[in-house]
C-alpha cells in the first residue's frame, strides 16, 4: 500500500499515538505534516528525523487545538491535506456533579470540536484534488461508557457521529471518513503510569497490566502505537475506498463484550 504524492496531517502528533500514526504513514510514501501545541527545537527535529528516515517531506506546524481558529489555520497553514487524522485528545477523570467545568470545556473542544473545525478546512482542498481521507482517531469510549469520564465519553461519542455525518456528505465523492476505535495503546504516557500504579496496590508490573489497566480488555494486550498506523495506512489505500462511516475497533475485544 503505497501513499506517495499523498500528504498527511495529523493532529496531536509529537508523542504517542498522534507519532507512531505519522510514522506508518511516512513509511507508506506519504508527506507528513506533524502538529501539537507546543513549538520547540525538538518538534521541528522529530519532523526532520522523519524526513531524513523514510525519504518524505515532514514539517512540524504548531497549533493549538483547543482554539478553533487556530485548527482551521493549522490546515491552512499546510497547504496540502489529502489524508487528515484528527487525533489530538487530553483526559481528565472525576464524578459529573465534582467535574471542573474549564476541564469539560477543554475535552470538549480539543477531542471532540477541533476534529469538527480540521475537517471543514480540509474538505475544500480535498474536493479540490478529487481525494481525499478523514481518519479520527476515536476510542472505545466512543462506543461504550465508563464512570468518571463524562467529557471524553461524550467527545469521543460525538466524534463517532461527526465521522459518519461526514461520510454521507462525500459519498458520492473520492472521499471517505472512517473513525478508529482504540482500547488501550501502549504509548509513553501509559508507560509512565505503571510503576505508581504498581506501588499503589502493590502488584508485579506483569500484573498491574492484566488486572488494572487492562481490566476491560479481554486480550490483555495492548494495542501498539504501529497496529493504529497501519490501520490508518489502510483506510488511507485504494482497498479501503469503499469503507466509510464506519468505525474500526482495535481494542483487544473490548466492545465485544
Amino acid at each position: 500500500m503505497t501513499l506517495n504524492g499523498k500528504t498527511a496531517v495529523i493532529t496531536g502528533s509529537n508523542s504517542g499515538i498522534g507519532l507512531g500514526v505519522a510514522r506508518e504513514l511516512a513509511k507508506a510514501g506519504a508527506d507528513v505534516v506533524l502538529n501539537s501545541f507546543t513549538d520547540t527545537p525538538e518538534d521541528h527535529a522529530l519532523a526532520q528525523s522523519i524526513a531524513d528516515e523514510f525519504g518524505v517531506k515532514a514539517r512540524y506546524i504548531s497549533a493549538d487545538m483547543s482554539n478553533g481558529e487556530a485548527c482551521r489555520a493549522l490546515i491552512e497553514q499546510a497547504g496540502v491535506c489529502d489524508i487528515l487524522v484528527n487525533n489530538a485528545g487530553i483526559q481528565h477523570v472525576a464524578a459529573i456533579d465534582e467535574f471542573p467545568t474549564d476541564k469539560w470545556d477543554a475535552i470538549i473542544a480539543i477531542n471532540m470540536s477541533s476534529a469538527f473545525h480540521t475537517t471543514a478546512a480540509a474538505l475544500p482542498k480535498m474536493r479540490a484534488a478529487g481525494w481525499g481521507r478523514v481518519i479520527n482517531i476515536a476510542s472505545a469510549h466512543g462506543l461504550t461508557a465508563s464512570p468518571f469520564k463524562s467529557a471524553y465519553v461524550a467527545a469521543k461519542h460525538g466524534v463517532v457521529g461527526l465521522t459518519k455525518v461526514t461520510a454521507l456528505e462525500t459519498a458520492e465523492e473520492d472521499i471517505t471518513a472512517n473513525a478508529i476505535c482504540p482500547g488501550y495503546v501502549l504509548t509513553p504516557l501509559v508507560e509512565a503510569q505503571i510503576p505508581d500504579t504498581m506501588e499503589k496496590y502493590g502488584m508485579d508490573r506483569e500484573t498491574v497490566i492484566r488486572e488494572v489497566l487492562l481490566e476491560r480488555q479481554p486480550s490483555k494486550a495492548f494495542a501498539t502505537v504501529e497496529q493504529l498506523g497501519g490501520t490508518c495506512v489502510f483506510l488511507a489505500s485504494d482497498a479501503a475506498a469503499q469503507m466509510t462511516g464506519t468505525t474500526l475497533s482495535i481494542d483487544g475485544g473490548w466492545t465485544a463484550l
